[in-house]
């Protein structure tokens, strides 16, 4: 069995390709109505997307690093987000004319405009779920199951079953981005990718099924994001470093994005089912995948340093890729470089602010969501 600080090593390195509290309504901008009529938004995932869920749950000691500076540095505080500001979600809400989301486990925060119960490190495939292989999964493996049941209990508490009804029908609801980390537990137990694509069934029927219960709840408008190209991340970079051969003409790691492809391949054929099954609500596919590579490919004209796209703002052991994972950012010898802004990669394994933003661009504004089923003030086009 691995030491305690290996297994908290491999648990902090294992929060997405997934971390880091959550802000008053008054932090966003924007207090009431968004395009499309919609005037809360619900979100389940992990540390993509958390705004504060983890640092809440997680005991004392646990993940420290992500409760203080250099984490929210771009920000001005740390606030539970696993990067050095803002997230997509953010950006999100702030185009939709609404306020940032709160955590669903924060104390006296106002969820008059949606409720975030994404929580860093969180798995689709619940431990008992009938799916599960008997991947390790350490940590904060806060699966949908456990998202769903909170989301239920505070619809339950909060509204009257018809009021509740009305109020997913003018309501976005993101199922994820979720999935990644019941791969990266996998991969950072050192399973083989042969192992580790026969998770992809049952973590797709898990994220669809979760979907399903979603719009039987009486949600009409419902996004399904797909995986990012995993083989493109520092974290991966510097773990499965090989030989030329085993890199793309973007130095990404082709084996490692082909098992991401074959992921979000199965996603997007079962989103289109659901759709064909639900006809009265509108469910999209968001493709972070090529989102992202389109980000990569024009990282210069998007304002961010071409050389540093697969490198790590903020860590230690130098490098190509500024990546340790038994030093992650804000442990001790680690340091944050000058201008995030410059970097896509935070921590190496999340993104920085600027890099959540274009990418919230690309699929929100762009051709990145399929189909566009959002539409925005005008005053929040995404240009901002």
């Amino acid at each position: 069995m691995a030491s305690s600080a290996a297994f908290f090593a491999l648990s902090l390195f294992a929060l997405h390709l997934s971390c880091c509290h959550g802000q008053a309504a008054s932090d966003g901008n924007g207090s009431g109505g968004g395009g499309n009529g919609v005037t809360a938004i619900y979100s389940l995932g992990d540390s993509i997307t958390d705004t504060g869920n983890l640092v809440k749950e997680a005991p004392p000691g646990m993940f420290e690093t992500i409760k203080h500076f250099p984490y929210g540095v771009t920000f001005g505080r740390p606030t539970g987000r696993c990067s050095d500001g803002l997230l997509m979600i953010d950006f999100l809400a702030q185009d939709l004319g609404l306020p940032f989301l709160n955590p669903f486990l924060g104390k006296n925060k106002s969820f008059d405009h949606g409720v975030n119960f994404a929580v860093a490190g969180a798995t689709a495939m619940d431990p008992a779920d009938q799916f599960n292989t008997s991947m390790p999964m350490p940590f904060a493996a806060n699966s949908l199951k456990l998202q769903l049941r909170w989301f239920k209990d505070f619809l339950k508490s909060s509204f009257s079953t018809d009021a509740g009804t009305k109020r997913l029908q003018n309501s976005l609801v993101l199922v994820g981005e979720i999935g990644g980390n019941d791969y990266n537990y996998a991969f950072f137990a050192n399973r083989s990718v042969n192992e580790v694509e026969k998770l992809i069934p049952g973590v797709v029927r898990t994220i669809i099924d979760a979907a399903k219960e979603v719009l039987d709840m009486g949600a009409s408008r419902v996004i399904v994001p797909g995986n990012f190209p995993i083989g493109c991340v520092p974290g991966y970079l510097a773990m499965k470093a090989g030989s030329s051969s085993d890199y793309d003409s973007m130095g990404c790691l082709r084996e490692m994005n082909l098992f991401a492809a074959k992921h979000n391949a199965r996603l997007q054929r079962a989103v289109a089912d659901l759709r064909s099954s639900y006809p009265n609500a509108s469910v999209a596919y968001a493709d972070y995948y090529n989102s992202f590579l389109q980000l990569l490919n024009n990282a210069s004209s998007l304002g961010f340093d071409a050389a540093s796209t697969r490198k790590a703002c903020c860590g230690a052991g130098g490098g190509e890729y500024n990546f340790d994972w038994t030093r992650m950012c804000g442990a001790e010898g680690t340091a944050a470089c000058a201008e995030p802004s410059k970097y896509v990669s935070w921590d190496g394994i999340h993104m920085t602010q600027a890099a959540y933003r274009a990418m919230s661009r690309l699929i929100y504004h762009g051709k990145y969501l399929e189909p566009q089923i959002l539409s925005f003030p005008e005053k929040n086009d995404g240009q901002a």
